[in-house]
């Protein structure tokens, strides 16, 4: 548990000095958010039917930033060989991971739902509807992003092929968050039953991308 503390200490240390973390993902997240009233128009009834999908598609698109460096960045300087040859077990590592960055990229886009919601035009319950289903669904990106991550930390300009592998991939998350989001705004779905089954893309993601990621990880070092 001490070497899976101080590998947690030392991620979110380097996340929040290197470019990448909360402050370059939100920054996009807000350049995305007020980009699409200028290309959509001036229709404030519009942004507010449209808002939900433009803050999951920002937060998805957000949301990979700093993926491609969750474990190249340990391949690079040689520190991934010694977290495959250690004694802590590869999927609680990634767990650990995982968890760093989304404390560092998901978290703050789900703070900074509420005052973006103000540029499409929702109100404070359409807002905390959308970030209630960003906390719920944005670990679920995280840990899909860990299988490209893995996939793509031994490849020659992986991280260009990282969205390619990930995006498909979060489709079912982006149907039943706007879903869920939509829902408790306009209905006629209760809100409940979008935001179940978000709950279980969610946990079933944290499950996939920590076994696939380590079986990834261990088949592509080999």
């Amino acid at each position: 548990m001490s070497a899976l503390s101080a590998l947690f200490i030392r991620d979110l240390k380097l996340a929040i000095r290197v470019g990448g973390g909360a402050g370059i993902g939100v920054l996009f997240f807000l350049i995305v958010v007020t980009l699409v009233p200028f290309a959509v128009g001036p229709d404030m009834a519009l942004l507010s039917r449209i808002g939900p999908a433009i803050l999951w598609l920002g937060a998805l698109l957000a949301s990979l930033l700093a993926l491609d460096r969750m474990i190249a960045a340990d391949h690079e300087d040689g520190s991934l060989d010694l977290i495959l040859t250690g004694q802590s077990p590869l999927e609680l590592v990634l767990l650990v991971k995982a968890g760093v960055h989304w404390l560092t990229t998901g978290l703050p886009l789900v703070i900074a739902t509420p005052l973006l919601g103000l540029f499409l035009n929702l109100d404070a319950k359409a807002s905390a509807a959308v970030a209630l289903t960003l906390l719920v669904g944005t670990p679920a990106l995280t840990f899909i992003g860990l299988i490209g991550a893995a996939l793509a930390v031994t490849l020659r300009r992986g991280g260009l092929l990282l969205a390619v592998l990930v995006l498909p991939l979060t489709v079912p998350v982006l149907i039943f968050g706007v879903s869920a989001s939509s829902a408790a705004i306009v209905g006629p779905v209760p809100f409940g039953t979008p935001l179940t089954i978000l709950c279980a893309l969610t946990l079933t993601s944290i499950v996939l991308g920590i076994f696939a990621g380590a079986a990834a990880l261990r088949q592509g070092m080999d």
